[in-house]
């Protein structure tokens, strides 16, 4: 489980991702990963708002027909 990774394990665990990634790339790296996360949280509110949005119009009988 995550919530149990202690700070010695987690220095091992950096300083593995360093040594294969070299100290150049694990900042790049660490900035197209917060991109991507952004990204995909972005995408997940708006698909909720959808879905929130079809519910909503479904409840007050307001659907749109074709």
């Amino acid at each position: 489980m995550i919530g149990n990774i202690g700070i010695g394990e987690l220095m091992v665990i950096l300083m593995i991702i360093l040594l294969l990634f070299g100290a150049k790339k694990v900042p790049e790296i660490a900035h197209s990963l917060g991109r991507s996360i952004s990204e995909f949280k972005k995408a997940m509110n708006s698909t909720v708002s959808d879905i929130q949005d079809a519910f909503e119009t479904h409840e007050t009988g307001n659907l749109k027909s074709k």
